[in-house]
């Protein structure tokens, strides 16, 4: 069994009970969102493959906030699988620097592959997948869709975001409509735009419903 076959085997079982929106077809789509990106770019595969496979192995969410279960879990399995240091090392690089966290993150990495993940990280986060995402997680979260006497809360640091329990609706101004100008890649900001457009509608929508006027 190749490297990325026994990777792509690791982590379905991994999230096999994993939240809706943090599972196996999550990754699945990042990876293939990955693919797509580093078609336009100069990188090397086989970490866009491993990061975009691991990224997401054990969010620090579904961990008591416990930022460093999954670069602990990604590494034991890569150094099971004999991988090099230098391949292993820009893997984790890539695991701890990919997360939004508020949007107020310093990246301490940087590297093509880093940016091919994140933006397809970021592209599941947005458009139809990304509101379907948004309101299962609320939903698993107990969270209200809407209040409109609680307003989004912009700048928030990265513990603030973490603990944050706003109603479902300020996540689309918390972080996904900020992410159309937070994509690395060429491929990335296209895709983003068209993502982004569909939310604006969905948005509008929402609120003509919620005030009768549709």
């Amino acid at each position: 069994m190749s490297l990325i076959d026994s990777t792509i085997s690791f982590v379905k079982d991994q999230l096999k009970t994993a939240e809706g929106g943090h599972d196996w077809f999550h990754i699945e789509r990042v990876y293939r969102n990955a693919l797509l990106i580093a078609e336009s770019e100069t990188c090397n595969i086989e970490i866009v493959k491993l990061g975009a496979l691991l990224h997401d192995i054990a969010d620090s969410k579904f961990h008591n906030g416990d930022e460093t279960v999954g670069p602990k879990t990604a590494r034991i399995f890569l150094e099971r699988q004999n991988v090099s240091e230098e391949i292993t090392n820009h893997v984790i690089n890539i695991i701890e620097n990919i997360s939004f966290k508020g949007g107020n993150f310093d990246k301490k990495f940087n590297s093509i592959e880093l940016e091919i993940v994140q933006d397809a990280d970021r592209l599941d986060a947005i458009g139809a997948i990304g509101i379907a995402r948004t309101f299962n997680y609320g939903g698993f979260k107990n969270r209200t869709i809407y209040n409109p006497s609680i307003a989004p809360k912009l700048g928030m640091d990265k513990e603030e975001y973490k603990k944050s329990e706003a109603p479902t609706i300020n996540h689309f101004y918390e972080k996904l409509l900020l992410l159309k100008d937070k994509m690395n890649t060429q491929t990335g900001k296209k895709i983003a735009q068209e993502r982004h457009f569909f939310m604006e509608k969905f948005l509008s929508q929402f609120y003509a419903e919620w005030e009768g006027e549709k």
